[in-house]
């Protein structure tokens, strides 16, 4: 009787403590499977695209990238990107500018945008993991990333003018 009093309690804990490293492991698992899925964005501005300053034509949110790093990671290893989002880049100044879509598993269009907040440039349906160079042609200081299809979607051209919201600019 004096045993059953002690093996009890030691059986219970036992079976609490499988129970806990199960759900753990499980979290580990689900935080691997997500990595593997690509990278989460930060959505934390706005991108509106303009008719005129009047007319806005459509908005998505954007994640940032103002800095080289994040320059540089750009969307890449990024395997699902909704479709009203998009990455916004941010350059000190304006230049000529070239990307590239290597390590981006999604078919991009891609934006170069003067200072005057103009787009210059459009490349639409740029092909994903090509390392093959996509020049702006004109100066550029920021250039705006959306799914392949949405420039031709919502009828945005080269000359229209772009408006950033919740983006130290």
């Amino acid at each position: 009787m004096f045993s059953k009093i002690f093996i009890y309690p030691i059986f219970f804990l036992f079976v609490g403590l499988l129970i806990l490293s199960s759900c753990s492991d499980n979290n580990n698992q689900n935080q691997e499977s997500n990595e593997e899925n690509g990278r989460v964005l930060e959505f934390n501005a706005e991108v509106s695209f303009l008719r005129s300053e009047a007319d806005t034509i459509s908005t998505i949110k954007a994640a940032i990238a103002d800095n080289n790093r994040s320059r540089s990671e750009g969307l890449m290893n990024v395997t699902d990107l909704p479709d009203d989002a998009g990455m916004f880049f941010i350059f000190d100044n304006q230049q000529t500018r070239s990307f590239w879509m290597a390590n981006t598993p999604l078919p991009l269009d891609i934006m170069f945008v003067n200072s005057e907040m103009t787009i210059v440039r459009i490349h639409r349906n740029t092909q994903p993991y090509s390392q093959e160079s996509i020049q702006s042609e004109e100066p550029a200081q920021y250039v705006v990333e959306v799914n392949a299809g949405y420039t031709l979607e919502h009828d945005i051209r080269e000359g229209m003018k772009i408006a950033v919201d919740g983006a130290d600019l």
